[in-house]
């Protein structure tokens, strides 16, 4: 941030009310920058490039995400991933196609939007981590503000090119930052056996999210 007053939670007046918007998200995300899988299946475009890398590397990026920054969107195409039901929380949120330009990823700005990361796996694909992620908002409003609450074996649907893909979540995690770069090599493998992962933050602490909560759930 070059100004500090980007730091500050900012406030919108609605109704005569002082309600708290999006503020900076302390997403801490590590992202596999090599091909993913396209999972698509026959007659699926093939996925944008990813951003080079060092062959088979993982590198830990920190995505400070905050209300002034813009999501960057990869051009949508009729394969990716539209929407995410969580029904035990009530979620139905639109999904969109995002890139992590300088390897920062950062959400839609709208709480209620959660993004896919267009350079990773698709959600179906045989093999890879198809990453979502998602805002929390301090004090209520965003579309993944309980994620922490799911309970393994909670259904997750995705629907993508008009077909609805079901993922059961297997775990759910809370991690510090420093704990999610050191494991980001196994959270959001690009080699793991297809599955979904969804990711958003916790732990507010007045001034900033501390931790980050991460579900990962197998196809069903």
């Amino acid at each position: 941030m070059t100004s500090p007053s980007l730091d500050r939670p900012r406030l919108l007046v609605v109704a005569g009310s002082a309600v708290a918007v999006l503020v900076a998200a302390a997403l801490v995300v590590a992202l596999l920058v090599v091909r993913a899988g396209s999972g698509g299946g026959a007659g699926a475009e093939e996925p944008f490039e990813p951003p080079a890398a060092e062959d088979g590397a993982a590198a830990a990026v920190a995505a400070g995400v905050d209300t002034v920054q813009e999501a960057t969107y990869a051009r949508e195409r009729a394969a990716y991933p539209d929407r995410l039901r969580i029904p035990d929380l009530g979620v139905d949120a639109p999904v969109l196609p995002v890139k992590a330009p300088g390897r920062v990823l950062v959400p839609p700005r709208d709480p209620q939007q959660l993004g896919w990361w267009a350079d990773g796996a698709r959600p179906g694909a045989e093999s890879g981590s198809a990453l979502l992620v998602g805002h929390t908002v301090n004090g209520g409003g965003g579309a993944l503000d309980d994620l922490e609450t799911l309970d393994a074996g909670a259904r997750v649907r995705v629907r993508a090119d008009g077909t609805v893909l079901d993922y059961e979540v297997s775990t759910v995690q809370v991690y510090s930052k420093g704990r999610i770069a050191r494991d980001a090599q196994r959270l959001f493998s690009q080699e793991a056996p297809g599955r979904l992962v969804l990711l958003t933050c916790e732990d507010w602490d007045g001034s900033g999210y501390l931790s980050n909560v991460v579900v990962v759930a197998e196809p069903v």
